[in-house]
């Protein structure tokens, strides 16, 4: 029996940092990209270099651990030098490795991250084996006997396989989390059903959201329309398009805005647990693992989570590499003890209806 089971991707990382990027806004006149840019055809002197292993399934499952829960992955990895680490990192921190696929067809993916002196990156990716998973890949009966199955972001051919997993672990009363990628939304929302439809949580950050609804949050160019609002109502009618089944929570993460959770009756409010970054890389997957860890420990403790993985998720952002910095149950709430004034919000469904009413 396993508390959760991850099935995602897993790569070897080379992080990168050097001082001497450049990031350069672009602006139209509906939009502002940011971009990290080096001089054409130059030699960049590195200030940092080094390997670190990553992917939404590696960096979970190994916080699922961390954070005491018994823990496997399904991950799909190359039979070559790359996967060491991988193997290390995973029996470090005793994650069972028993439904590891190891293919001599595709390789371990890798990824080289670029780190800017603002402390986010940019990310240049070979997705390998992790692109490669497929239904034939997945021993059922392990994800049969686990309480959770948490699916991290998929991509490639590896994204056929969700409606499946969503369909068996409904039929086998499997608890099933999931933090949609930008691949398997493009696929469109018809496609995605039977995801939405069982999974029990649903992560996805502001961008992915909006992708997944169609619903574009709206600039405050009045500073008085929204500011007053609990949580933007663009945001609100995000969470309750994607929320649309019973005993379903509904989470958008919002960076420096923090994170929203809507669970059909009730919405909350976790702003950012202050923190000094150095590389956001991984925080994503610390905060959503932390959160179903969370609600596995604390009988489905909606606020008490949100905090738990705002704190292990900043705690990540300043460390350099994905599970660098990931903190165990009792090192949260000794950071919470230590921050009495950081608390999650909470409205009913009716008070946001009226808080967010728009003339």
């Amino acid at each position: 029996m396993y508390d959760v089971i991850t099935i995602g991707s897993a790569t070897l990382d080379a992080f990168i940092e050097t001082d001497k990027a450049s990031i350069v806004s672009v602006s139209t006149t509906d939009s502002k990209k940011e971009f990290m840019s080096y001089p054409y055809g130059s030699k960049i002197e590195i200030d940092k270099f080094e390997f670190k292993t990553g992917g939404g399934g590696i960096n979970t499952a190994v916080n699922f651990s961390n954070l005491g829960l018994k823990t496997s992955t399904i991950v799909k990895i190359g039979d070559d030098i790359q996967n060491g680490k991988i193997l290390n990192i995973l029996e470090k921190f005793g994650v069972d490795m028993s439904n590891i696929i190891k293919s001599k067809e595709y390789q371990t993916g890798f990824s080289i991250i670029l780190t800017s002196f603002q402390g986010d990156r940019t990310v240049l990716a070979h997705r390998g084996a992790n692109a490669k998973l497929n239904l034939d890949d997945i021993d059922f009966k392990a994800v049969k006997k686990a309480k959770w199955l948490y699916l991290a972001p998929l991509n490639g051919d590896s994204t056929k396989i969700l409606n499946k997993l969503a369909e068996f672990s409904e039929g086998n009363n499997v608890n099933l989390a999931i933090n949609l990628g930008t691949s398997s939304i493009k696929q469109g929302k018809d496609n995605l059903y039977s995801v939405l439809k069982t999974a029990k949580v649903i992560i996805l950050n502001k961008e992915e959201a909006s992708m997944l609804t169609g619903i574009n949050v709206r600039p405050d160019t009045k500073n008085e329309t929204f500011s007053n609002a609990f949580i933007h109502p663009d945001i609100v009618e995000m969470l309750r398009e994607i929320n649309t089944g019973k005993n379903k929570i509904t989470i958008i993460t919002d960076g420096k805005n923090g994170a929203y959770a809507y669970d059909g009756k009730r919405f909350f409010h976790c702003g950012e647990f202050n923190a000094k970054v150095v590389s956001t890389l991984g925080a994503g997957d610390a905060f959503a693992s932390t959160f179903i860890a969370s609600l596995e420990k604390n009988d489905w403790n909606i606020e008490k989570s949100l905090a738990y993985a705002s704190v292990n998720s900043a705690s990540v952002v300043e460390h350099f590499g994905a599970q660098a910095g990931l903190l165990t149950f009792d090192e949260i709430k000794e950071k919470l003890k230590q921050n009495p004034d950081f608390k999650v919000d909470i409205k009913k469904e009716t008070d946001v209806i009226k808080l967010n009413w728009i003339d």
